[in-house]
């Protein structure tokens, strides 16, 4: 197989460049002669569909901002008027809201990967755990970006959210009227989480830098977890792995522009088409999708556990939830990567996969009491997956037999579906 050569500077004006600003060197050792697995499948493509989702969601968020007013009397009518009547507005507003989950589909796929292949070990600890705080920060600027809409369900999703701040011991109360900017949502509320969503897009693009250059740094992953042995193992970015990354993203994109030209709405709220009302709230307080499975391990205890209420140790699992997911590389005891060759893995792996489905739908649900039962039971198992089955099923699993090399695992290939 052909190998590309390093780069060289063809003229005299790129040599001068080259020794005082070496950025085309960069780029092409990042993103032309970088080596990567041969047997890397399209699971390993969400990495480049993330960074299209990315630049996609900053480029129409920029074009919003322009046409935004942070005023609690101006909010709503301007990104409906901007729809309605702005230039390419039917085109801008949809995007950016249809983006953002797409973006969280991907995200989850992607995270899901990294369990499933153990992404996270053989020195790329610090990899998984800025990717995870790349998800946090994501978390955060959805939360901001979804009170700004300044609709009836944003402005209750974010009493409730800020409410829950009031049952920290000592500083809750402070942390709560910080955030607000009072002791309720009102104009400062808009102003601030207006900033914040517009500071942390950058910093989220901060993180993902430093995601990238960690992935640099140690290499990329491949499904079976081996290290590479040879350069036979492995083929450059370009035009390879380019090629997949680009008709990965480009079937992405055919289901994302259905939504968006079809479907606009088809993943908001009826209620935030309404301008919001302090003096009203809908019936029940429901986030978005992609919060669902959290939003449902926050109300799974509805009882006081000695002098902790029932709202702190709510909030306590849901922050916790999505914490204990910076650990895994620690958690995880196994020696072996890939749950290909865990076949006990494999099971709890998708056991947990259909929880968290499960944890989305009953979130969504009006709470009962068969509801919270089902919630509390999965809430469960949520936590036994990271705190009891990654660090003690490696004392008992039976593996299956690894391959020797990359090499021998591509003449494997047929033999599986991923």
């Amino acid at each position: 197989m052909t190998r590309f050569p390093p780069y060289c500077p063809k003229n005299a004006l790129a040599r001068w460049f080259d020794k005082r600003f070496p950025l085309p060197r960069f780029f092409y050792n990042a993103f032309v002669i970088f080596p990567v697995p041969r047997n890397l499948n399209y699971f390993y493509t969400f990495g480049g569909i993330l960074t299209i989702m990315l630049l996609s969601q900053l480029l129409t968020g920029l074009v919003l901002s322009l046409h935004y007013v942070p005023d609690i009397h101006l909010a709503f009518e301007t990104g409906e008027r901007f729809r309605r009547e702005g230039q390419f507005g039917w085109l801008f507003r949809p995007w950016h809201s249809v983006g953002s989950s797409f973006f969280f589909i991907a995200v989850y796929i992607h995270l899901a990967r990294g369990l499933y292949y153990g992404s996270y070990k053989n020195m790329r600890e610090m990899v998984w755990v800025t990717g995870i705080f790349i998800y946090i920060i994501m978390m955060a600027i959805a939360f901001f970006g979804y009170v700004l809409v300044w609709g009836m369900m944003s402005i209750s999703a974010a009493s409730v959210i800020a409410g829950l701040l009031k049952t920290i011991p000592l500083v809750g109360a402070w942390l709560h009227e910080t955030l607000l900017g009072g002791y309720g949502v009102g104009q400062p509320t808009l102003n601030r989480f207006y900033v914040f969503h517009y500071v942390l897009s950058f910093v989220l693009l901060l993180f993902v830098g430093l995601h990238i250059w960690a992935i640099h740094c140690v290499g990329q992953g491949n499904p079976t977890g081996l290290a590479i042995q040879s350069e036979k193992e492995t083929v450059p970015f370009s035009p390879y792995a380019l090629i997949k990354d680009i008709f990965a993203i480009t079937v992405f994109l055919i289901f994302f522009a259905w939504f968006l030209f079809y479907m606009p709405d088809y993943m908001g709220q009826a209620e935030n088409y309404s301008v919001a009302d302090p003096l009203k709230a809908p019936l029940r307080v429901v986030p978005e999708w992609y919060f669902l499975p959290f939003y449902a391990i926050l109300r799974a205890i509805t009882f006081d556990i000695g002098i902790l209420s029932s709202t702190l140790v709510g909030f306590v699992l849901f922050v916790s939830s999505i914490f204990v997911l910076i650990f895994v590389p620690w958690l995880d005891r196994s020696k072996i990567c890939s749950a290909r060759y865990r076949p006990v893995y494999k099971i709890f792996f998708w056991a947990f996969v259909i929880d968290v489905v499960f944890l989305g739908w009953l979130g969504s649900r009006e709470i009962s009491d068969k509801i919270l039962l089902w919630t509390q039971l999965a809430t469960v198992y949520y936590f036994i997956f990271f705190l009891i089955i990654l660090p003690i099923l490696p004392r008992f699993e039976k593996s299956c037999s690894l391959p020797s090399s990359i090499v021998q695992d591509l003449k494997q290939k047929k033999k599986r579906l991923w």
